[in-house]
């Protein structure tokens, strides 16, 4: 049974640079509207505001950018809206940018920001849904994001659950083995648990889950 370690510090950045290795080429070799196609998973967002989004963030933790709200809808949308006027081609640039430096600074941070980590992981995964690319919240990254997301179910205290993947060799235990409840039950792909955990469409998707409510297992919402 696969559960949460001490916490590695080189993790998150390692997401983000293997992520960086995987998704920018892909970027780059899209045409100018693909960016402009909808996202399932974040209503009234485009690629390009999902990458507008991502890129801004990553800056913030590389220049220790946090005033009050950071983070919040309200921030979000500033930040997209202040990339407005840029070419989708800068917003990749400054997406490089952010996925090479942020990982040494979240490393630092003790803990507090690798979910900026793991959001960015699972963003990735939303463009490659939109694109119908390969790899949508699965991928090289998946171990490392699994681990990532066993330790934060963890520390938030969040629902006790057992994942049975049909794609991982071990079983993974999830959230607060003292929680007081029952672990839930999860049988399916590793790409349909991220989903869960991360509020994403499952319509249509096949797998099992017991013992929890789906919408409780988002750790964004």
């Amino acid at each position: 049974m696969t559960t949460a370690e001490v916490r590695d510090p080189e993790l998150p950045g390692r997401i983000l640079t293997n992520e960086r290795d995987a998704l920018i080429p892909l970027l780059r070799s899209r045409p100018d509207a693909d960016f402009a196609l909808p996202t399932a998973a974040c209503p009234g967002w485009t690629v390009r505001d999902v990458l507008a989004h991502c890129s801004s963030a990553l800056m913030r933790v590389v220049e220790s950018r946090y005033e009050k709200g950071v983070f919040s809808p309200e921030c979000n949308d500033r930040d997209i809206a202040e990339r407005a006027e840029w070419t989708n081609q800068q917003v990749v640039d400054e997406l490089e940018r952010g996925m090479t430096e942020a990982g040494p600074v979240i490393a630092k941070a003790g803990g507090v920001l690798d979910m900026v980590a793991l959001g960015e992981w699972v963003h990735a995964g939303d463009v490659r849904d939109v694109w119908g690319e390969p790899g949508a919240y699965a991928g090289a990254g998946l171990p490392d994001a699994l681990t990532l997301l066993a330790r934060v179910t963890r520390e938030k205290a969040h629902v006790p659950l057992h994942a049975d993947l049909d794609d991982v060799d071990e079983p993974l235990r999830l959230g607060d083995p003292v929680a007081g409840r029952t672990p839930a039950r999860f049988i399916g792909e590793a790409a349909t648990l991220v989903r869960l955990y991360s509020g994403r469409p499952v319509q249509g998707v096949d797998f099992e889950l017991a013992g929890v409510e789906a919408g409780e297992l988002n750790l964004f919402g």
